[in-house]
């Protein structure tokens, strides 16, 4: 089990990643969302804004109201933002559930 530290890197590194292809992103994704990201075996959250293709003002809590929600354990997070677990796969196998409107679940798939 990775700790809240390792989730809360993982995350951020997602940031860099996605502030770093931003550019070519933001004209082919028009996605400006609250994000609660939820990590079940921890009993942690997260929250954020995804702006113009980038993961924004990442802090430490929940977002009962979020747009798009992530619930995962900790070490699929990990996994997930490594790249080592494929996001639809993990969705099919119940190891990552995003709640979110058809619509957004298809945008975030691009940023991803």
């Amino acid at each position: 089990m990775a700790s809240v530290d390792e989730c809360r890197q993982a995350l951020q590194d997602l940031a860099a990643r996605l502030d770093h292809n931003a550019e070519a992103v933001r004209e082919r994704v028009d996605l400006n969302r609250t994000l609660a990201c939820r990590i079940t075996d921890l009993d942690a959250a997260f929250h954020s804004r995804i702006a113009d293709g980038r993961l924004v003002d990442l802090a430490d809590g929940d977002d009962p109201k979020a747009k798009i929600a992530i619930s995962t354990t900790s070490d699929d997070l990990l996994a997930l933002v490594r790249g080592e677990l494929d996001v639809t796969r993990a969705v099919a196998s119940r190891r990552v559930s995003i709640k979110a409107n058809p619509l957004d679940l298809m945008k975030l798939r691009k940023l991803l």
